[in-house]
């Protein structure tokens, strides 16, 4: 072996061994750090979790508004009640519709394209329908099928054409009122998205929150090791060699805070949408795992970006680097 191979290995073998020892300083550093800060440390794993959880949430929540969106859409029912003995002079003027008018309102609806299915209900079958939902009940005992008028009941191969079907054949004779079900939906939705916008506002707060005891928290830490940072400084340390325990530190408590997070969220997808609402609500969807799994990556994301990036800036300004 020449004497030139023997110095590069040597040389090498230094280097590694210098990178070994680089690497052991720097958690060493990050050990102490988080035993000397540790209540800081708990207290920022638990501002972690908790805002992160609410982001989370608010995230399944919307993914659940969207899913129930699409399942009701997809099963939005156009119903053209027809005039009957009941119904009111102005929008049956002719009176009751007749064999005739029926026919033509039928035919108008197979005609149109965005129609998938024409069910008819006479008033008998309304009748029966009206007791089935307020069976019990006062106003049940005053009704009779004659009270009630009978429709064609549409299935739409796309929900959002329901004015063609209205404007088809809300004006032909023998035609009281068309509805579209997404009028009932409304409300719910409503309230659904009022849900997500209040989750996601506390959200953003408790963020806030932690953004600044990762800053007060970095702070602290610096300044009780003050004098190991000036030493660094001292012997030539790089400022991104010097901030890299801190930013470990940030880090560390941000994956505790999405480990928890993660935790909560599957167990709301198990214990609850699962084993709760899906059993017990069996007239509407629930989300699956597919939306829980991209919570938690979004969370991983915004916690470790929130962490690293908040106490990266907070350091830079302490150390006036």
């Amino acid at each position: 072996m020449t004497d030139a191979s023997f110095a590069t290995k040597r040389a090498a073998s230094t280097d590694s061994v210098t990178d070994m020892g680089r690497v052991a300083f720097v958690l060493s550093e990050v050990w102490a750090g988080l035993r000397r800060s540790f209540t800081l440390t708990i207290a920022t794993i638990i501002t972690f979790a908790v805002s992160l959880t609410l982001f989370g949430t608010a995230l399944l929540v919307g993914a659940q508004v969207n899913q129930m969106k699409d399942y009701w859409s997809s099963r939005v029912q156009v119903s053209v009640f027809l005039c009957g003995q009941s119904s009111l002079p102005t929008s049956c003027p002719q009176g009751p519709i007749t064999l005739a008018q029926k026919s033509q309102v039928q035919q108008t609806l197979q005609s149109l394209p965005v129609v998938k299915q024409i069910y008819y209900e006479s008033q008998q079958e309304a009748y029966q329908h009206f007791l089935q939902r307020f069976r019990g009940t006062t106003i049940a005992q005053t009704v009779t099928p004659a009270d009630l008028p009978e429709s064609f009941r549409v299935s739409l191969n796309d929900a959002s054409k329901f004015t063609q079907v209205a404007d088809a054949v809300q004006h032909l004779p023998g035609v009281d009122i068309v509805k579209d079900q997404r009028d009932q939906n409304k409300r719910l939705f409503a309230l659904l998205d009022g849900l997500r916008w209040l989750a996601l506002g506390f959200a953003i707060a408790m963020l806030l929150a932690t953004m600044l005891l990762v800053v007060n928290t970095m702070r602290v830490a610096a300044y009780s090791r003050r004098r190991e940072v000036g030493i660094m400084r001292l012997v030539g340390a790089s400022n991104g060699y010097i901030r890299l325990p801190f930013l470990l530190e940030a880090a560390f408590a941000a994956l505790g805070g999405i480990v928890i997070t993660v935790a909560v969220l599957v167990g709301v997808k198990t214990g609850l949408v699962d084993a709760v609402l899906a059993p017990t609500y069996k007239f509407t969807s629930f989300i699956g795992w597919g939306p829980v799994w991209q919570a938690c990556a979004l969370v991983a994301v915004v916690g470790l970006g929130l962490g690293v990036l908040t106490a990266g800036a907070s350091l830079r300004r302490y150390l006036k680097s």
